[in-house]
């Protein structure tokens, strides 16, 4: 899933041209039939505008928001996993810290002078849990804020050339 959040599936130039100089041309139909056929954000969020064409021009921005909204939200579905498996790692982690300090205590209390050796072995226990769970989650929050922000970026990108591509339709709009 990563390799498709790019700018070619959320904002192809050669779509965009397209759009662009049948929109000039007046050839609504055609811009209609040209998305149907395509998979990327752009496409999806102009022909979404345009089949509200007939309920004006505050009706396709309606649509154009709510379908843009609608496709991000989906994309960073996708990633969501990223951001649960970074949050519950550290927890995990932290887990396993109590799991062996609750061992120290019990070595300590069972054996009157503590063995170091024993002690060793339950704060070894809760130091890796603890470097692991960080070792989970660094990566996985780190890969989520990079696909989220490239996400945000390229969708609000998109909106913003969707939006300048249907302002030609507004009344009194220079064409």
């Amino acid at each position: 899933y990563f390799t498709s959040i790019r700018r070619l599936n959320i904002l192809p130039a050669p779509i965009h041209q397209q759009i662009q100089g049948l929109l000039e041309a007046k050839q609504y139909r055609e811009v209609i039939n040209l998305t149907e056929k395509q998979g990327d954000f752009l496409s999806y969020v102009v022909r979404a505008a345009l089949g509200e064409a007939p309920h004006g021009y505050p009706a396709m921005e309606r649509a154009m928001e709510e379908s843009a909204e609608e496709r991000t939200t989906k994309m960073l579905r996708h990633i969501e996993w990223l951001n649960l498996i970074g949050n519950v790692a550290p927890m995990l982690g932290l887990m396993g810290t109590v799991w062996g300090m609750i061992g120290a205590f019990f070595t300590i209390k069972g054996s009157g002078p503590a063995d170091p050796a024993a002690l060793a072995g339950d704060i070894g226990i809760a130091l890796v849990t603890t470097l692991l769970g960080l070792g989970v989650a660094i990566p996985s929050l780190s890969i989520y804020a990079i696909m989220r922000n490239r996400i945000d970026s390229l969708t609000s990108e998109a909106m913003l050339v969707s939006q300048e591509l249907i302002s030609t339709l507004r009344p009194g709009a220079k064409r």
